[in-house]
């Protein structure tokens, strides 16, 4: 009796018709394929994979400076706030962990800078070895939401399809330039404060990066303490935290300036303008409140108190960094960085909030209706309807998230309301400063604060592409009737 062959295995042809015959390949194009299906979903689980990945480095007894292991909702707290660059911490950073530990947090922060969609463009070409339209369409939509929207595009884009190898070139050589340049002016200042030269240079670029990056982690344990009157030391790290804040795209369109003189586009003049205001008015406002505050900004100098609300005012953008105890402020100050935190800083920037492009479009709108005109204008151009709709859904879900993350620590925390929302939307904005509230959080409570953290990174409007299951087109459209509004 012959013994029966089995027929051998077919290889699998993936969606491009390429033949897998391995066993990577097939991993590759298994990626590939989940990649190209569902770019937003894709992204979600590389960040999310790197965030479990960071926890259990972080767990384990090398990363402590104690030798024992981190319990796990430090250590899931830590890590999430290290790779969404958000700066709030639970534990003494400065203190906790071993030099092993920092280094997995300095390196996160780099990787958190980078971006979701961005981020995951990047993993995607190097599984798949290529770089193609659905990797820099997901590129892409890390400088511009509307790429993962239905909708039509402008073709007068901050990062166009054909430009998004610079771009993550630009996002490669930014970090590295300007952490650098940072790092340079900073460590002859630790120098002179008495550091000696390996930890000068060590914190030098751990502030560099802690700042560029939005976080606002300090190595040491007294943080800004010795520096609160330091004009330079400060006026580095705003500069740092001011420069991450506007976003890749508007980097990008910088470069391209300083070396063609190449217009600018609408999104590159909207963030601008819109992020220069926000903090001038941020800047008058806070030393207004604050100036005769003798627990806060009062308790400087008189030449001082000016920068020091200047200062606060750029941290607003989602720095982290604080001179002055903010559960000090009087309550309109912190309704006043309650509010400047929400908006954060620019898009596809290490910054969070809804996006100071997202404030302006709903100020436009709201003067185009004043005006009684159909379209909003800007810079002489005219902004899309559906740019409208997704700024308001933006807004709408940031407020949700906030909302009920309030709601919850104020249960399980017995928190106030003021500091309850002020903690939520430091985490939702990953802006990181903080009323105190963080250090004394139950268990719960940390994990309240790490899911605002995740979805504030990861941005509502990936989020909403990635559970949307797919367009559908509808064949029909139903009677239209008004509704009274307002």
């Amino acid at each position: 009796m012959r013994n029966r062959r089995h027929p051998p295995e077919q290889p699998r042809i993936n969606r491009r018709g390429h033949v897998s015959r391995t066993l990577a390949g097939r991993l590759r194009d298994f990626v590939d394929d989940f990649a190209h299906s569902s770019p937003s979903r894709f992204a979600v689980l590389v960040f999310t994979s790197i965030i479990m990945l960071w926890t259990l480095l972080l767990t384990l007894p090398i990363s402590s400076a104690s030798g024992h292991g981190t319990p796990f909702h430090e250590a899931l707290f830590t890590a999430v706030s290290t790779i969404c660059v958000t700066g709030l911490s639970i534990v003494d950073m400065s203190t906790h962990w071993s030099p092993f530990g920092h280094a997995v947090v300095f390196v996160g922060l780099e990787v958190g800078a980078v971006g979701v969609l961005t981020l995951a463009s990047i993993m995607g070409a190097i599984v798949a070895r290529r770089l193609g339209l659905r990797q820099k369409l997901m590129a892409a939509s890390d400088s511009n939401p509307m790429r993962i929207h239905a909708g039509p595009v402008s073709e007068s884009q901050a990062i166009r399809l054909g430009e998004i190898g610079g771009m993550l070139v630009t996002v490669a050589v930014s970090l590295l330039i300007i952490e650098t340049v940072i790092a340079l002016l900073i460590i002859p200042r630790l120098l002179f404060a008495g550091f000696d030269l390996g930890t000068a240079i060590i914190d030098g670029f751990y502030y560099s990066a802690s700042a560029f990056t939005n976080t606002g982690f300090t190595p040491n344990p007294d943080g800004l303490e010795p520096f609160k009157n330091d004009l330079w030391m400060l006026g580095c790290l705003a500069a740092a935290v001011f420069a991450g804040s506007l976003g890749f795209p508007v980097i990008f369109a910088l470069v391209r300036w300083v070396r063609h003189r190449q217009r600018f586009s609408v999104h590159v003049k909207m963030t601008l303008v819109t992020t220069v205001a926000l903090f001038l008015v941020g800047w008058l406002v806070l030393y207004l409140l604050e100036a005769d505050n003798p627990e806060t900004i009062g308790a400087f100098h008189p030449l001082m108190r000016p920068f020091q609300a200047g200062f606060l005012s750029a941290m607003t953008r989602s720095g982290g960094f604080s001179t002055i105890p903010i559960d000090e402020t009087e309550g309109a100050t912190m309704l006043v960085l309650d509010m400047l935190m929400f908006v954060g800083g620019g898009s596809a920037s290490t910054a969070g909030g809804i996006k100071v492009t997202t404030l302006a479009i709903l100020f436009l709108a709201a003067f185009a209706e004043a005006k009684g005109v159909n379209d909003m204008q800007a810079f002489g151009r005219r902004i899309p309807g559906d740019v409208l709709r997704l700024a308001v859904s933006v807004s709408l879900w940031g407020a949700t998230i906030v909302s009920v993350s309030a709601i919850l620590l104020m249960h399980f925390a017995d928190a106030p309301f003021s500091h309850a929302l002020f903690e939520s939307i430091s985490a939702f904005a990953t802006c990181g400063l903080s009323s105190g509230l963080t250090q004394q959080l139950p268990v719960e409570g940390t994990y309240i604060l790490t899911a605002t953290m995740w979805l504030g990174r990861v941005g509502t409007v990936t989020m909403a592409a990635a559970l949307a299951s797919s367009e559908h087109k509808q064949l029909y459209r139903l009677p239209e009737e008004r509704i009274i509004v307002g």
